[in-house]
């Protein structure tokens, strides 16, 4: 009975070129080893893919059973060839995949360290942990955010174990990304229903970023403990280069909870303070002529200090380009301006200089 009659009969299935299959062990000579695949016939090893695979091949014996991948149906000589490498690698990203979708946890040894991030190895895979994708407990708040003093940071776990699960793979650029904080985000979420948006929590600063401030807080029992993200936006009503000058490692304070989205929650400090915009339209009026410190430029102007809280903006196109502002102002020194605009709602200002 033939292959086509044998498939008709539903009795096997023609082998197709891509197909992993199981082998048993039939023969071995120098360079080559032949399988066993059942009814759909025999299977040979050799060439390269033997060459590829001789740390694999040379401790099978006879009757031992190894899976394959097809790459030809039927050489020269009748015999369907196989490759071991290919099919180890399709095996190891299926069980990568599986292991994703199960969002299974993975103990993994970090192996090396760069300024992105952490190093490691699944089944022989190169993965990478983003520092995106680390705990909060290990995440490297580095003030100032210097990337030489986060990369000695993230050296510190090189050797060390870490549970992951997989974040993100791609088989056909080898991308392997870990997640860290994946494991938390679940009981995040959980425990972030005890809380909502205008609460008031207080807690400590856990770690200071250029980009903010953490802050390790729990509820009203005591009982939870979360960490969530000051932005430095969110630090003070006034402008702010450094959040190390308003809050410091260690430091008790309050917050109020302004968002909580996808496990993740954002506290504000400002949101306690008084702001000083509210009153701000008995002290200035459009078309006052006031005196203030250039603080800053960006590409839409300079940055003008009124009082240590309000700072309005002195626009670009009031000196046509970067350069001639530049001329006329210095940061750092006093001039006199005019108010074009007040709008107390947007905590905005508009100035133009007064020549």
């Amino acid at each position: 009975m033939n292959k086509d009659i044998l498939a008709e009969n539903n009795l096997i299935k023609p082998p197709k070129i891509g197909e992993i299959i199981k082998g048993k062990v039939i023969g071995k000579k120098k360079g080559t080893m032949f399988l066993d695949l059942g009814a759909i016939g025999a299977g040979i090893i050799y060439g390269k893919e033997f060459i590829d695979a001789k740390y694999v091949l040379k401790d099978l014996k006879i009757g031992d059973t190894i899976m394959a991948k097809i790459t030809d149906l039927e050489n020269e000589d009748g015999y369907i060839e196989l490759s071991i490498n290919q099919a180890g690698r399709e095996l190891t990203w299926d069980s990568l995949f599986d292991k994703k979708n199960g969002k299974e946890l993975i103990t993994v040894r970090i192996t090396g360290a760069n300024k992105g991030g952490l190093l490691a190895e699944i089944a022989g895979v190169p993965a990478f942990l983003p520092v995106s994708q680390l705990s909060g407990a290990n995440y490297p708040k580095v003030e100032g955010g210097e990337t030489d003093k986060i990369l000695r940071e993230l050296q510190k776990f090189i050797g060390q174990e870490m549970a992951v699960q997989i974040f993100d793979l791609d088989p056909k650029t080898g991308k392997l990304i870990l997640s860290e904080k994946m494991k938390e985000a679940e009981k995040m979420k959980e425990n972030l229903k005890n809380f909502k948006t205008e609460d008031v929590v207080e807690g400590e600063i856990t770690g200071i970023v250029d980009f903010g401030a953490f802050m390790k807080f729990s509820d009203a029992q005591g009982g939870l403990e979360m960490e969530g993200l000051i932005h430095i936006s969110e630090l003070d009503w006034q402008l702010i280069e450094n959040p190390g000058d308003v809050v410091k490692t260690g430091e008790k304070v309050k917050a109020k909870i302004i968002d909580i989205s996808n496990g993740k929650v954002s506290l504000s400090l400002k949101a306690l303070k008084e702001d000083p915009w509210q009153e701000i339209e008995k002290q200035y009026q459009k078309g006052d002529k006031v005196r203030g410190d250039v603080t800053k430029f960006n590409p839409f102007g300079a940055f003008v200090q009124l009082t240590p809280k309000i700072q309005g903006l002195c626009h670009i196109s009031e000196f046509g380009s970067r350069p001639k502002m530049e001329e006329k102002l210095q940061i750092g020194q006093q001039y006199d301006f005019q108010i074009v605009t007040i709008d107390p709602k947007e905590h905005r200002m508009s100035l133009k200089l007064v020549e």
